[in-house]
């Protein structure tokens, strides 16, 4: 089965029978006799539980650091850098473009080894306006222009951009990111002496002490940020999260580019990457900066994107994921995040209705309940590690339990998209997160 050939088809069937197996693993336990119907959860809950832990305590500060970082200061290392290309997709950013370009420009890299690409994706604000002015100021920004009939979404506009570039590595940020003038020749630093083809910077929010919603997500990137390092460390698979991602050309051309059939490329193509063998590693410092969602509602369209994307690329890729093309070690990490991640939002939500219909107690709390106790952890040793970026929330007991039920609602988008998919035919809408220019 070849990558570039995978279009996602038969999503809907395959959800619908993804949504059966989990009615059934939340229903069957309901007609266990009482002395044993704890017994598959609490089954569960030790062996993912064992993984959950093993992975969050193997994270280390020391962890994919670059070791010499006196190496970006040396004149032969500036001589042998590749070539980059910096790729920012637009739409309707008229309200942090200005500042983007700002900070593109301070970037430090020899200028005759970085082009920067910003494409307007057919933006009807202010947008093309403002690009037009900026690419004539600076004449180092070039602009790509697309029509909002296009297509593709960001996978659409980034793949139009390629045949216009020949850096040996893309630099792909959105467009409300913020970053360090140093961050790219330190990502590049680590990408060429550890042998990886993709690094992903650490995600870290501009706008934390907002309120208490834009506060969770700052913890929840730092969690995020613990986990995968504690998986890649383990032998498991460390992930692309679109802003701030440095990829290598040739590696995304092996892969067949960016995939115009899915709505989060960034997921899809940690998964090609993995497929190929293709090492992605997490960086933590310095992180890219980006705006926090600062709403519920803005909050809850962005989460079921990401969970509607999370999803479909298991759905496309899972004959090759259990194939010989990834190790043991990798199969059984991508297994128990996909139990964790997926199935238990699904399963908790049908044994939490059964339970009411019934009139009993639900039958997965051990699993949930560690399911929290490792996010918990994984919440204090993020926010306790040093941050080159925004200041980390402290992680205080009410901090941590407040974190911990913002959780609760990935139980609440996970079967809200199952259930969607399965009943609805899907039209492939790219929703943009809105930024506001915090």
């Amino acid at each position: 089965m070849a990558l570039a050939k995978i279009s996602g088809d038969n999503r809907r069937i395959k959800s619908i029978f993804f949504l059966i197996c989990c009615a059934l693993a939340g229903i069957s336990p309901h007609f266990i006799e009482p002395t044993k119907n704890l017994f598959p959860s609490i089954t569960l809950a030790l062996f993912l539980g064992g993984y959950g832990l093993r992975v969050v305590l193997r994270d280390r500060r020391d962890n994919y650091r670059l070791e010499k970082e006196h190496l970006i200061e040396d004149e032969n290392f500036f001589e042998t850098l590749p070539k980059v290309d910096v790729l920012v997709a637009a739409l309707d950013e008229e309200n942090v473009i200005e500042r983007l370009v700002s900070r593109l420009l301070s970037i430090e890299y020899p200028e005759d080894k970085l082009s920067i690409w910003i494409i307007d994706d057919g933006s009807k604000d202010r947008t093309p306006d403002l690009l037009k002015k900026l690419s004539t100021n600076f004449s180092r920004i070039n602009v790509l222009s697309r029509s909002c009939k296009s297509g593709g979404g960001k996978s659409g506009a980034l793949n139009d951009v390629l045949n216009k570039t020949d850096g040996e590595w893309l630099f792909i940020l959105d467009a409300d990111a913020q970053l360090q003038s140093n961050v790219l020749l330190r990502a590049i630093a680590l990408a060429l002496h550890g042998g990886w083809s993709g690094v992903q910077l650490r995600k870290s929010v501009v706008n934390c002490e907002l309120n208490q919603i834009a506060a969770y997500q700052a913890m929840e990137m730092a969690m995020d940020a613990v986990i995968q390092r504690g998986r890649l460390v383990s032998g498991g698979v460390a992930e692309l999260r679109g802003n701030g991602q440095l990829i290598n050309r040739k590696v995304l051309e092996s892969c067949g580019g960016f995939n115009e059939q899915t709505i989060t490329d960034d997921l899809d193509l940690s998964f090609r990457f993995l497929l190929t063998r293709s090492p992605i590693v997490i960086m933590w410092d310095p992180p890219v900066q980006e705006e926090a969602v600062e709403s519920v509602s803005a909050l809850f369209r962005q989460r079921k994107r990401w969970a509607e994307g999370g999803l479909q690329r298991f759905f496309d890729y899972w004959p090759l994921l259990i194939s010989k093309r990834l190790t043991n070690l990798k199969k059984l990490d991508l297994a128990c995040f996909f139990l964790l991640q997926y199935v238990l939002p699904v399963v908790s939500f049908i044994d939490f209705t059964v339970s009411i219909l019934l009139f009993k107690m639900p039958l997965y709390w051990p699993l949930s309940l560690v399911a929290f106790s490792i996010s918990g952890l994984a919440y204090w040793k993020g926010c306790t590690q040093n941050s080159e970026g925004p200041r980390l929330p402290s992680p205080n007991f009410i901090n941590i339990v407040g974190a911990t039920i913002y959780l609760a609602h990935w139980f609440i988008v996970i079967p809200f998209v199952v259930f969607k998919m399965s009943l609805f035919r899907k039209t492939l809408i790219w929703e943009k997160t809105d930024h506001v220019g915090s």
